[in-house]
């Protein structure tokens, strides 16, 4: 689906590899530390060399001798990598010199028959440019002196990385990709997931926890629609990062929320949804994403239907109940083709727009089903209902006196309004504006109309759209006849 030229940095663990990763991308996407074997999956970023965009891969540290966790998911990763590019990049540290594992990576590349440049990382300036000349023995041609955390020659590397390179003539984009994030906590099968739909291994799978670090970006491309999976790694309670990686790990998995337009919170069903499933939705909607849950590992449960786990969910954790709910086995396979359209489906209810005229038609219909509590002497009345916003829905209601919507009545009228245009899966945004509330830090144009909601009422209603706030442009003839019958109290 992608032909973009891809860059691989390989090389021994801890020689920087992933500093000199975010350099090239100019992001801080990979995680760096001192501790060996921090990076696990294979992680991808768009990059540009001279106007020409790129893909650049970090890889785990190659080491076969090593007892670091996953050392051979973590060399298949590398060598997938390897594969799959069109130009490599080993990296070795300065100071340390040609070491037997450099041999190793050395050895391996030197059998794949592609463009290969050597970069001697940790060079900061040219007086230690000295250091370069015994990884000539390497037997690579192209040795670069780089610092990755300064930027020396960085340019010149990839100069000579992609000098034998040919570049394709059209460059494909991906516009329009749906960005969906797989959320949750640790081990409960998020990677699982990604490889069962990708039908190979390409994160890191293991029972123990913590096992993926960085948020892993995969393009696919599902019956006709494109989309970015972002693997990422479970958020522990805060309690529980013990290591600088895990609070590292927490952050990106923010981020990948922050980029993502879909999240997929992934639990266990054995466990249920725990408190920190719940402060996880709460920062889904907090940031106005839409959310498909998922119930993974349903073929380690036993003598518990499907209805009722569905319902204690419910009553559990009532204000996710306008979020699908899926129960899977990503291990067998099982209702694995259901994700794909439940995550098309929210995606397309969070930009959903609904009219003005069938707004205000609406709160016609639930003022009259059940009016606004009168409060010291005071009923809220809502004049006009608009929507400004998607991706998430946001509305704006004018009313007498903001302070009038007590919790309960503007939770009622979005149970209401839910039952009447769904918005499956997504959170939604109601904004109170005062009748004759101003914007006095910046001018404003007012357009205004009058309408009479009943022929004996002695006041007529006055609409103010502020296009100072807004961008939408209102259509103020949509406005509904409002002069049906109405209980006299709601105009007291």
């Amino acid at each position: 689906m992608n032909s973009r030229v891809k860059l691989a940095l390989v090389g021994r663990p801890n020689v920087g590899k992933s500093a000199l990763f975010n350099r090239i991308c100019k992001k801080k996407i990979a995680i760096v530390d001192e501790a060996e074997g921090i990076t696990r999956d294979r992680l991808y970023a768009d990059a540009e060399f001279f106007g020409r965009p790129f893909q650049v891969i970090d890889t785990g540290g190659i080491n076969p001798n090593s007892d670091v966790p996953f050392q051979s998911e973590i060399r298949r990763q590398a060598e997938i990598a390897i594969e799959e590019a069109d130009a490599i990049v080993m990296v070795v540290d300065a100071h340390v010199g040609v070491t037997l594992l450099d041999d190793v990576v050395s050895d391996i590349l030197h059998r794949t028959n592609k463009p290969v440049v050597l970069a001697v990382n940790k060079i900061d300036n040219h007086e230690q440019l000295e250091f370069v000349y015994q990884f000539y023995a390497l037997g690579i041609k192209d040795v670069i002196g780089v610092s990755a955390v300064q930027g020396f020659q960085v340019a010149e590397l990839l100069e000579a990385a992609f000098a034998r390179v040919k570049w394709p003539e059209v460059e494909e984009i991906d516009d329009g990709s749906i960005k969906v994030a797989i959320i949750g906590r640790p081990n409960v099968g998020k990677s699982t997931i990604v490889n069962k739909i990708l039908d190979e291994d390409r994160c890191v799978v293991s029972p123990i926890a913590g096992t993926t670090r960085d948020s892993v970006d995969i393009q696919i491309e599902h019956d006709g629609r494109r989309m970015v999976l972002i693997d990422t790694a479970g958020i522990r309670r805060k309690r529980a990062e013990h290591e600088v990686v895990d609070k590292f790990a927490a952050i990106r998995t923010q981020r990948a929320i922050e980029r993502a337009d879909v999240c997929v919170l992934v639990m266990d069903s054995m466990y249920g949804m725990t408190t920190q499933e719940k402060r996880i939705a709460d920062e889904i909607e907090a940031q106005g994403k839409a959310c498909v849950l998922v119930f993974n590992k349903w073929d380690l449960v036993h003598g518990y239907r499907m209805e009722h786990c569905l319902k204690s969910i419910r009553l559990e954790a009532s204000f996710l109940n306008y979020c699908p709910v899926l129960f899977i086995s990503a291990h067998q396979n099982r209702n694995m083709d259901q994700l794909f359209p439940l995550i098309k489906e929210v995606h397309e209810q969070r930009g959903f727009r609904v009219t003005t005229g069938q707004l205000n038609k609406f709160i016609e219909r639930v003022v009259q089903k059940y009016h606004p509590p009168m409060i010291q002497g005071k009923r809220l009345r809502i004049y006009y209902m608009a929507q400004v916003a998607t991706h998430p829905p946001r509305f704006v209601l004018f009313v007498n006196f903001p302070e009038l919507m007590v919790d309960s009545y503007k939770k009622y009228m979005i149970n209401q309004f839910r039952e009447e245009y769904s918005f499956k899966g997504v959170p939604l945004v109601f904004d109170l504006r005062g009748k004759h509330q101003r914007d006095l830090d910046e001018p404003t144009v007012e357009v205004s109309k009058t309408y009479q909601r009943r022929p004996d009422a002695e006041k007529a209603v006055e609409v103010i759209v502020d296009d100072g706030e807004y961008d939408e442009d209102f259509d103020l003839d949509e406005l509904p006849d409002l002069q049906e019958e109405v209980d006299p109290s709601y105009y007291s």
